[in-house]
């Protein structure tokens, strides 16, 4: 039994190594591969680490002031086999500084001094910093004394900046209302396969960063409530009795318990009655921070049972204007999506204890929070909720590289945002939906820009980069799931996800992952999708009678191996449908034929591609003569 199971491991290894081979590789992924940081099955390498921060951060918040200011103590841990010279910060709200480089126009009311120094320690040693020449989103730091591997190092950080009104991801809401986002300097991740991320953040691709341990104290005067990644430490220390009260009642509670009301908020008792409380937030394993807070937001509040086998529950939570009425159903969309990503797609129970949803503006996903708009429509309202929730498990449950390779988040929110939806509103309406919304901006516009290859990193793209990421990446998705079947499929994503929760992972971990959760070389799959120029167009070339049945021979165009249907109708009226998985392009992605058996006379027959848009539906059809 060994000796099988050990050949067996071997020989499965030996073949995806071959398959990895298989699809084009960069020279530095190439190099990680040679160092056994990751491995040809998809898991990480023997070799892998990544690096990890201890952060301690406090900041002060006095609106209608829009000044924040902060102080920060980081342990950074060096898990790399390299001795660090220096350090890489992020400063991203830099973005706003008027010599900041972006890629989208900006206007006067989004521009701002950035983030300002105003001390920088590095164990203990204070660090000249020009803030006028440390202007970029990026800013290297010299160590005196080199960081050896699996060494720490501590930096100790004062900084103040303004919160500008113009919107975006982070900001004034109203004029006591304010969400932070992005708010403090940060070490920048430094990996096994890139060193430094040394990316500028240009106000259009996302984020990147380390799995940190983080202790937040926010400090606001009385009457206002803060919302935050994180779990509050101290409830019963900055809310009066009554509402420690209902906010406890609401971690056992299906139905919302409202523990803010607009009668409530105008006594103004709902908080500690201290001129100053600081509000205390611990999270662990995390990549990131947010809060939002508000003197005049409702606050609504439930939980969902998100693990069946521990009878788990997540806390789901939301902030807003009493006036908007999208946001009164947001405790129960929010229920609905938690507790369906955790029993269906993708079928792993919600790993936070909480989800707050914060009235801003940005439609933007942070860990245990979404900052979402007033919508007027509830349907579309849920869908955007429903999509930014589905971002928990991609990039935050695993660490995705989202400014190098943004389809490796956005493509599976919008992935999930189609499966939920169908149950939400029905599957007509629901690919309808994402036909319009994802599909059909990118399939009737022929730019060469739009029919680039996923794989081409999202930093070196600007135009096609949406597309990339969102509607082609989520086909890809869904056509590998048609592929291969739900249950298999599934079988697969989990591998992928169980390898890289907590960690890294970057394409060639997808694909090997895949590959070898589902026990099939899939790179021909991966290749056609990824790695081409192609896009969904199908032409239905001739329909001929056999002595079994009819022969369909059809082109694939566009050269996207998608699933489609063949759709008959016979002599005597009645209707048939075929269905084609992505399968039937293994071994020919240029032109198929298709046999069909059938006893009765085919009157006409039609490309049926559903949600796979198909870019000229002048020659999908056929009709007798």
């Amino acid at each position: 039994m060994l000796k099988t199971a050990t050949l067996s491991a071997l020989l499965v290894f030996a073949l995806l190594q071959a398959n990895a081979q298989d699809l084009y590789m960069p020279r530095d992924i190439k190099r990680a591969y040679k160092k056994e940081t990751r491995s040809p099955d998809g898991r990480p390498g023997k070799n892998y680490w990544q690096n990890f921060g201890r952060y301690n951060i406090t900041i002060t918040v006095t609106p209608p002031s829009h000044e924040i200011t902060g102080t920060e103590q980081i342990t950074y841990v060096n898990n790399s086999p390299d001795t660090l010279r220096r350090l890489s910060m992020k400063l991203i709200l830099n973005i706003h500084r008027p010599t900041a480089a972006r890629f989208p126009g900006t206007r006067a009311d989004y521009i701002s001094d950035g983030i300002q120094i105003d001390t920088f320690k590095v164990n203990g040693e204070k660090k000249n910093w020009n803030n006028k020449t440390a202007a970029a989103t990026n800013q290297a730091i010299g160590l005196t004394k080199p960081l050896l591997p699996k060494d720490s190092v501590k930096l100790d950080i004062t900084w103040h900046y303004q919160l500008v009104t113009g919107q975006g991801r982070e900001g004034v809401i109203d004029s006591t209302s304010f969400y932070l986002a992005y708010f403090y300097p940060r070490v920048s991740v430094y990996d096994d396969y890139n060193g430094w991320d040394r990316l500028d953040f240009m106000d259009f691709l996302e984020f990147y960063n380390d799995f940190n341990d983080y202790t937040l104290n926010v400090k606001v005067p009385k009457n206002f409530i803060v919302w935050a990644t994180g779990t509050l430490q101290n409830p019963t220390q900055v809310l009066q009795p009554e509402y420690a009260g209902r906010l406890q009642k609401s971690m056992t509670s299906d139905s919302t318990i409202h523990i803010a009301t607009p009668e409530d908020l105008a006594k103004k008792s709902i908080t500690a009655q201290n001129e100053m409380n600081t509000w205390t937030w611990k999270a662990g394993d995390i990549s990131d921070m947010a809060v939002g807070i508000s003197d005049h937001y409702d606050w609504d509040a439930a939980s969902v049972v998100v693990d069946d086998a521990t009878g788990r529950r997540s806390s789901m939570q939301a902030a807003f204007p009493d006036k908007s009425a999208d946001f009164h159903h947001s405790v129960q969309f929010g229920r609905n999506a938690l507790g369906w990503f955790s029993h269906n797609w993708p079928g792993v129970p919600y790993p936070f204890p909480k989800m707050t949803a914060f009235e801003g503006f940005a439609d933007m996903e942070y860990p245990m929070m979404v900052n979402d708009s007033h919508q007027g429509d509830l349907k579309f309202a849920q869908l955007v909720q429903d999509h930014e929730i589905a971002h928990t498990y991609f990039p935050f449950y695993m660490g995705i590289n989202e400014s190098r390779y943004g389809f490796m988040d956005e493509g599976w929110a919008t992935t999930y945002e189609l499966l939920i939806g169908r149950t939400e509103m029905g599957t007509k309406a629901a690919e309808e939906a994402y036909k319009q919304f994802r599909i059909n901006g990118w399939i009737h516009d022929p730019s060469t820009s739009e029919d680039l290859p996923i794989i081409i990193p999202s930093s070196e793209l600007h135009y096609a980069n949406g597309n990339n990421e969102y509607g082609k990446a989520s086909l890809s998705y869904l056509a590998l799931k048609d592929l291969i079947g739900d249950e298999l499929f599934k079988k697969a994503l989990h591998n992928y996800m169980n390898n890289w929760h907590g960690k890294h992972p970057i394409p060639w971990d997808y694909f090997n992952s895949m590959s070898s959760g589902s026990g099939k070389n899939l790179n021909w799959f991966f290749n056609n999708w990824f790695f081409t120029n192609g896009y969904d167009d199908l032409a239905l070339q001739s329909v001929t009678k056999t002595a079994g049945g009819y022969k369909v021979d059809i082109q694939n165009i566009g050269g996207f191996a998608i699933p489609f249907d063949i759709k008959v109708t016979y002599a005597d009226g009645s209707n048939a449908s075929f269905h084609q998985t992505p399968a039937v392009w293994e071994k020919n992605q240029k032109e198929i034929t298709v046999t069909i058996k059938a006893g009765k006379s085919i009157k006409s027959a039609e490309l049926d591609n559903g949600i796979y848009m198909d870019a000229d539906l002048s020659n999908n059809k056929w009709t007798s003569k």
